[in-house]
């Protein structure tokens, strides 16, 4: 098992998450943060850390697609390890449906 963040970080990209993670597996996105899941040590700490609820462990039905989203772009992606704002409109697209569709992008973050 390891943990993935599925669509509701997208246009959110809260970083609560990364402050706790103690092998440092997260990446990001523009507007999107993943975990690299041959390094998450399957420990669950950054899971109640996250405002937008987006972090699920893979073993949840359905989540395959994040499964595979999680893996690519965390190979693309630069390292994040310390907590930053987040995006201006968090609050207003937390909870949206269909995010992915609408709003992903594959462009990095800027990492450390």
């Amino acid at each position: 098992m390891t943990y993935i963040v599925t669509d509701n970080c997208i246009k959110c990209k809260y970083t609560d998450c990364v402050e706790v993670c103690p092998v440092d597996c997260f990446y990001e996105g523009e507007n999107m943060l993943v975990i690299h899941p041959d390094e998450c040590i399957d420990c669950g700490v950054c899971e109640p850390e996250c405002p937008a609820d987006a972090i699920k462990p893979d073993t949840e039905p359905g989540l395959e697609k994040w499964l595979e989203i999680n893996t690519e772009y965390a190979s693309k992606w630069p390292n994040i390890t310390v907590k930053k704002d987040q995006l201006p409109d968090a609050e207003e697209f937390d909870g949206k449906q269909n995010k992915y569709e609408e709003y992903f992008s594959v462009e990095p973050g800027s990492g450390d």
